[in-house]
């Protein structure tokens, strides 16, 4: 039916609360955690407190989406719910995700609505095209429809979609970006993604990563997979050239403001060059929609 893949980095203590108050919604699902954490071994203790539990050990770290891709490849189910080790469910409404896929052959994913540590209910999102970039923002949460992206904390999706889109990409490791890309590759594939306001999880966003990582390395990270989405997933001419004309002038501008970590972030990216062109030329093959077409749904979200 689904497979839970839970990626877990550091914090033991959090997977395992965690997990012991979420397993009875796990009902009938494969359940798989995958320790990305290479110099603590969880295999020992998760045997004891959760033996139905399937625990991956990496070898080496390997990032958000290296952890999820390995436990993806070891799932069995048709459905995959990703689910990072610091959500909690109130209930096993995720499953209802089942009938959104049934209704709708083209459907790839469907995420849900989130609650923060703030209160705040999140989830639903948009992306656009600005001043030459790819950019997002927060949706209204409190309605169905269309999403931008289908977050990597909380989502359901077509394994077999999953695969014929070639999955997370590891380029974006170690976290950011990552389910973005993906889901906009899905879109231009044809490929929709559904917000679910009736399915409500509580997630503690960036609570893991700002913990072990400093804001400086976050934020060029961020860049650098701003940058590798644009040039991976792009293919509008006019996109493009407005890309190329504020790049130059941001590359220029940004340090003389102190925003060196821009300029960490492009040329960080810019090594990773001869790969991004190479998985975007893989990708052309499975483009149906045009940039403005998928941009332009998004208008008035």
């Amino acid at each position: 039916m689904i497979s839970v893949v839970i990626p877990h980095y550091k914090g033991k203590e959090k997977l395992y609360s965690n997990l012991k108050h979420n397993l009875p919604f796990f009902k009938d699902c494969e359940i798989i955690v995958v320790n990305d954490y290479t110099e603590v071994s969880i295999t020992g203790e998760m045997k004891q407190l959760f033996p139905e539990v399937v625990v991956i050990e990496n070898k080496k770290n390997l990032g958000f989406a290296g952890a999820v891709v390995v436990g993806i490849n070891h799932s069995k189910s048709p459905y995959v719910f990703l689910l990072n080790n610091d959500v909690v469910l109130k209930d096993d409404s995720f499953k209802s995700a089942l009938t959104h896929f049934q209704g709708t052959p083209s459907l790839f994913a469907v995420s849900f609505k989130q609650i923060e540590k703030d209160e705040k209910h999140v989830g639903r999102n948009k992306i656009y095209w600005s001043h030459g970039f790819f950019r997002h923002s927060k949706g209204d949460p409190g309605t169905h429809g269309i999403n931008g992206w289908a977050e990597g904390g909380s989502m359901v999706f077509d394994k077999k979609k999953y695969e014929e889109l070639h999955g997370f990409d590891t380029l974006y490791s170690p976290f950011y970006w990552e389910d973005i890309d993906l889901s906009y590759r899905a879109w231009k594939a044809g490929y929709t993604i559904h917000f679910d306001s009736h399915v409500l999880v509580e997630h503690h966003h960036e609570s893991t990563i700002a913990t072990y990582f400093q804001k400086s390395k976050i934020e060029t990270i961020a860049y650098r997979n701003q940058f590798i989405t644009i040039w991976k997933n792009i293919s509008d001419f006019q996109y493009i050239a407005e890309h190329i004309m504020y790049l130059i002038k941001n590359l220029i501008t940004y340090p003389l403001k102190g925003q060196l970590n821009f300029v960490n972030g492009f040329w960080m990216a810019l090594l990773l060059l001869p790969q991004i062109i190479k998985k975007k030329n893989q990708q052309k093959k499975l483009w149906k929609k045009s940039d403005k077409e998928i941009f332009e749904k998004f208008n008035l979200l």
